[in-house]
């Protein structure tokens, strides 16, 4: 039986990893009292005694309980943005590559991707790495997200009855372009510039949509709609957390489509002079919660979609 400690559990993504674990047989949940639950101290006891950890705490919360519990004791999983970009982490994306998938199952400490920025390098990342995509080729991205992806604050905010009527519409944040995900995109994806990022956030509870625009001329002359999709085919053949739909198949992208679920489905649109990356999910699924999961079945050396609803 796996000895596992949610350190944030009252949060959407500790909630969420919550439900999908405490229906497991192979499980068991470990908690503190009350009174403990936030003494460093006491989260670091319980978190190298158990088998795996997830941390979705604040940043600073996360570097704290990670400096008491040391580099080695414990195997955790932190859902903060706080070790995205550090060497110490392997990166939470099993589908990018043999290698990240590797490191996850080896490591005693993973950090989870972000929702925004598991859309984009999942657009992303094949190319670069084909060398179809130069690494400072000017990019920009979209990214459509609902409610739930601003935590509890924002839940209520959305949720209360005499609301603000401009909770109704869309709305574009992070306008100053120093949005939290840039620097891991930047950083997974080997870029040489920053993208320019928009982020959006609309009346719905979860789900997410990610797209990236790519003029004529920004990829390596004479690639087409259909090699992209043969790159995307090919990289992500038999994983099964990500699917590569058909280009063009969705007159109207919905952006929650896949909420409640924890896989993701790229494709490309347009023609081959203009095309639109478009990464599709739930930003409390592949985005959060069950990208955390799929990394703690590959620690336990389990099927990657154990326990998830696909």
């Amino acid at each position: 039986m796996t000895k596992v400690f949610i350190n944030g559990s009252g949060g959407t993504t500790g909630l969420r990893i919550r439900e999908r674990l405490a229906v497991r047989s192979d499980i068991t949940l470990l908690a503190l009292p009350e009174a403990a639950r936030k003494d460093v101290a006491a989260q670091a006891a319980l978190a190298a005694a158990a088998d795996i950890t997830f941390l979705c705490l604040p940043d600073a919360a996360s570097r704290e309980l990670i400096a008491e519990l040391g580099d080695h004791a414990g195997r955790v999983l932190d859902a903060s943005t706080a070790f995205r970009t550090d060497s110490r982490f392997a990166y939470g994306f099993a589908e990018l590559s043999d290698a990240h998938a590797a490191a996850i199952q080896a490591a005693n400490r993973v950090a989870v991707p972000g929702c925004h920025a598991s859309g984009a390098i999942a657009l992303l990342y094949p190319l670069v790495t084909a060398g179809l995509l130069e690494r400072d080729a000017p990019i920009s991205i979209t990214s459509l997200t609902g409610y739930s992806g601003g935590g509890k604050a924002m839940i209520a905010e959305y949720e209360t009855a005499d609301r603000d009527a401009a909770l109704s519409s869309p709305r574009t944040y992070a306008v100053t372009q120093a949005h939290k995900h840039l620097p891991e995109i930047v950083h997974v994806c080997g870029l040489a510039t920053e993208p320019v990022f928009q982020p959006i956030v609309d009346d719905y509870y979860s789900g997410m949509a990610v797209t990236v625009p790519l003029p004529q001329g920004l990829l390596a002359k004479g690639i087409g709609l259909a090699d992209v999709t043969a790159l995307y085919r090919a990289h992500y053949a038999g994983k099964p957390l990500v699917s590569v739909l058909a280009p063009n198949q969705e007159p109207f992208i919905a952006a929650n489509a896949l909420a409640g679920l924890d896989r993701m489905q790229v494709w490309v649109n347009g023609n081959d002079r203009r095309m639109l990356l478009c990464a599709r999910f739930d930003n409390l699924g592949k985005g959060a919660s069950g990208a955390a999961i799929q990394c703690m079945n590959l620690m336990l050396g389990l099927p990657p979609e154990t326990g998830l609803l696909l």
